[in-house]
């Protein structure tokens, strides 16, 4: 073999292996960065403390936005929820109409167990569950989402955090396949 044929030959297995350095490494940086996202108990001293029954329990009107992943908005929305609780089962009935003049229903039902609960509504798929620690609430679930006459499974990533006694502020994450599509913006108003 030439020098320069083993020269090309080592410089190439320097490359390989740098370039299997540099692999996992960015490996290694995603899996941290997967589990450095915020978790409940982050928020366990935050105040005021999020009761869910309490908060969620009359009427409540809501104003947000869908923001697609470029941060535009895409559409505006005004929301009525009436929500009732018998023992540890909630229900949120919820009356959405959007700045294109249309409207959407949804109910979910809760299911409370100490600070974790369960959820279902007709447009999620299977259960959702949640978790509140402090002010602040997480929530995941499958959302099944029509668009132009096609139905989409999507995972949200929703937070709602306890301002005061009247307002909650909530933001939700929507993905598919783990890349974001977008956000939902809410600020909710507990009326007195």
């Amino acid at each position: 073999m030439t020098i320069a044929k083993q020269w090309v030959k080592q410089w190439a297995q320097q490359w390989a292996s740098k370039l299997q350095l540099a692999f996992l490494a960015l490996a290694g940086a995603l899996v941290l960065t997967a589990c450095a996202s915020p978790q409940p108990a982050d928020y366990a001293q935050e105040k005021p403390v999020l009761d869910l029954k309490e908060y969620f329990n009359g009427t409540i009107d809501a104003w947000g936005v869908f923001q697609d992943r470029s941060g535009k908005v895409v559409k505006r929305f005004t929301v009525v929820m009436k929500c009732t609780w018998d023992g540890n089962t909630g229900v949120l009935d919820e009356d959405f109409t959007y700045s294109d003049g249309t409207t959407q229903k949804r109910v979910w039902t809760l299911k409370k167990d100490g600070n974790k609960y369960t959820g279902t509504a007709g447009d999620v798929l299977g259960q959702a569950n949640g978790e509140t620690s402090g002010n602040a609430f997480q929530w995941k679930y499958t959302m099944l989402l029509p668009v132009d006459g096609t139905t989409y499974e999507v995972q949200f990533d929703d937070w709602m955090y306890q301002m005061d006694d009247n307002v909650m502020l909530n933001r939700a994450t929507m993905s598919k396949f783990g890349i974001e599509l977008g956000e939902v913006l809410l600020s909710f108003r507990k009326r007195d």
